[in-house]
């Protein structure tokens, strides 16, 4: 069901799931590595009251898993009738220490006083592999040890009057036929064992004897550090804190976060503006990578995560940050661009967190031509957002820096991929990533990058090029026409044949709509533009019972109910709106953005896409992309 909470700090980044359990913990990148199982295992919450035990995630509990509304705190409730318990969680990641920091409130809803008994449970693979991992209790400072090599995590707590937990256990967990040293809890007593190795778990005890009515606060944190002594340090400083005052601290950061920018906040749907704006800045690592998603579900029934980051994800994540006056990460994210790009002026199809090359699917020859595995939109779309940062931030002395390291390459790579035949780019692989061809998408991309050049040559006098790249960029939209179809509609592309011939793609795509009033510039009473649009309308939204608009006719990614022609998709469907915003139909524009709220979480996270009955969330939850549109639009609104 994805993640309807995720915490950050640009260092440690953590998910929980829609039980309000960790059940992805990335360190030391935001999307790199995964401490835990993303294929099965979560951390788990369990009580004990009356000499009944329970775990919350057992099915009988009710569960509220939501944020605060402006700080990258959590607000989960989860409540047992059965029990006549309730625990109210903040959960919120340090702003100065690798630590993520769970404040319960247990609140014992009978009209007696109670022995009540919190047991949490922790379990990483940090090895990976699940067989070469320590986990210890230490008495000297009363913490647990979880360790492999350079990953050390020290897991402790205490009641808000001081006292610590009373109990411990560890043992092996999911190997030798053991289930998990959590079972060991459901008594409502620890073994106490103080070592294990190999595939490991463990799990503390809290217990507090609670007035009826009343309540008691545990605050319980995990440190991630790369060695025991410097998680150790942090873990002895929390002991002798008062760790709401680190909450406070924490909400504080936030809120300073959201006021250091240059602007002030629009009021139109703000709550949601402001969600959807920590949903990006939790996937913003401090090393200026941008991460798709941080949702590790999608692994459970696909090859791979959406934990890499994508340039052109990258650049639309920072667009609407960058409107409103947060610079910093749009900064560290070129840093990031200009240190991974290609020697040759180009940047791959995407990279991890640490700035390595991402996996791919994209070859290095078609039929017998050696080609580029690159989509090629995503470096002009870089530069576009480069010139979106100047326009905005007047930062001469960043075009200045990036100038002959990024800029330059870049553009000189993009007026000379080039097919001679045509004057249109050569194919690279579509903004999907799933056809190789030139499609009008990249084709104005490309236009937008060479302009966005030349503006940025003229910022710093460097005239020539300034010349050359927009006279490149307008030969290549003269040609543009090349991609529209007799029946009205921009098409999605054509692959030059070895031949000379034109194999056209002819599949009506959003993209094809946003790509050209959006980039390439052409005006919005221009008839192409229009007509596009109207094609849109009639065959790509409303296609399903769910609604929404599908990225183009006949995909087939998710798509598990063949009768339709495709799944919605947030971003299609916010596209959608900001052409209408653009063209003054802000009506039609409003009920698309009211189809994306009714699409959210309860904690506002949206997903990738939907199911054309149900309107379940399919893909990756949240999908940071989808959350930039989402400021976007409502930006364009307000």
């Amino acid at each position: 069901m994805g993640r309807p909470v995720v915490l950050s700090n640009g260092q440690l980044f953590v998910g929980l799931d829609e039980n309000g359990l960790v059940h992805d913990f990335y360190y030391p990148y935001v999307g790199l590595e995964n401490l835990t199982n993303a294929r099965s295992s979560q951390h788990k919450i369990g009580i004990w009251v009356d000499d009944t035990f329970s775990w919350t995630d057992d099915g009988s509990w009710s569960t509220d898993v939501r944020f605060e509304q402006d700080a990258l705190i959590s607000n989960v409730t989860l409540g047992s009738q059965k029990l006549g318990v309730q625990l109210h969680l903040q959960d919120f990641i340090d702003p100065e220490s690798n630590a993520l920091v769970r404040h319960i409130t247990i609140t014992n809803q009978s009209d007696r006083a109670r022995d009540i008994r919190l047991f949490m449970h922790q379990v990483f693979e940090i090895s990976r592999d699940g067989r070469a991992d320590t986990a210890l209790y230490v008495p000297d400072d009363h913490y647990i040890l979880d360790y492999k090599g350079r990953y050390s995590l020290a897991i402790a707590g205490k009641f808000a009057d001081g006292s610590d937990f009373d109990q411990y256990a560890v043992g092996n967990y999911a190997i030798e036929g053991k289930a998990g040293t959590f079972k060991d809890a459901e008594d409502g007593v620890l073994s106490d064992n103080p070592v294990e190795h190999g595939g490991v778990d463990s799990v503390l005890r809290f217990q507090k004897h609670v007035e009826a009515g009343g309540s008691t606060v545990v605050d319980y944190w995990i440190i991630a550090a790369s060695s025991q002594s410097d998680a150790q340090d942090i873990h002895t400083s929390f002991k002798h804190q008062d760790m709401q005052e680190r909450l406070e601290a924490a909400r504080s950061y936030w809120q300073r976060w959201f006021s250091d920018a240059d602007v002030v906040l629009p009021e139109f749907h703000r709550e949601q503006l402001q969600q959807s704006m920590l949903i990006v800045k939790a996937h913003c690592d401090i090393r200026g990578s941008v991460l798709a998603s941080g949702d590790s579900s999608i692994f459970n029934y696909g090859r791979d995560y959406y934990c890499y980051c994508w340039p052109r994800d990258a650049a639309y994540a920072l667009w609407p940050l960058i409107r409103l006056g947060h610079y910093t990460e749009a900064r560290k994210f070129f840093e990031f661009a200009r240190d991974t790009m290609h020697k040759d002026g180009y940047l791959m199809h995407k990279y991890q967190p640490d700035r390595a090359i991402g996996s791919t699917w994209h070859p290095l020859v078609h039929g017998r031509r050696k080609e580029l595995a690159i989509q090629e939109d995503e470096t002009a779309g870089v530069i576009f957002m480069m010139h979106e940062y100047y326009q905005s931030s007047q930062d001469e002395a960043f075009v200045e820096s990036f100038y002959h390291g990024f800029i330059a390459p870049c553009a000189d790579f993009l007026a000379n991929f080039i097919d001679e035949q045509t004057g249109l780019p050569h194919a690279s692989y579509d903004l999907w990533e799933e056809k190789f061809l030139t499609s009008t998408y990249t084709v104005c991309t490309v236009i937008a990058g060479l302009l966005a050049a030349a503006k940025l040559a003229k910022a710093i006098n460097e005239t020539d090029d300034a010349i050359r790249w927009k006279q490149v960029a307008e030969q290549i939209r003269s040609n543009l026409g090349k991609l529209y179809h007799a029946d009205g509609y921009f098409v999605k592309g054509f692959l030059l044949q070895e031949d000379g011939e034109l194999q056209y793609d002819n599949t009506l795509d959003i993209s094809s709509l946003y790509g050209p009033y959006m980039y390439a510039g052409i005006p919005l009473d221009d008839e192409r533009i229009a007509s596009t649009a109207k094609h849109v309308e009639e065959r790509l939204l409303n296609q399903s019972p769910s609604g929404g608009v599908l990225r183009y006719e006949n995909d087939n990614y998710f798509l598990t109910k063949r009768n339709f022609k495709g799944n919605p998709w947030i971003v299609s469907t916010l596209w959608l709106a900001q052409y209408n915003v653009s063209i003054g139909n802000k009506e039609k524009a409003e009920e698309l953005l009211a189809w994306s709220f009714e699409r959210q979480l309860p904690s506002g996270v949206l997903s990738e896409q939907f199911d054309p009955v149900t309107g379940a969330p399919l893909g990756v939850t949240p999908l940071v992309w989808s959350h930039a549109e989402m400021i976007n639009t409502l930006l364009d609104l307000s």
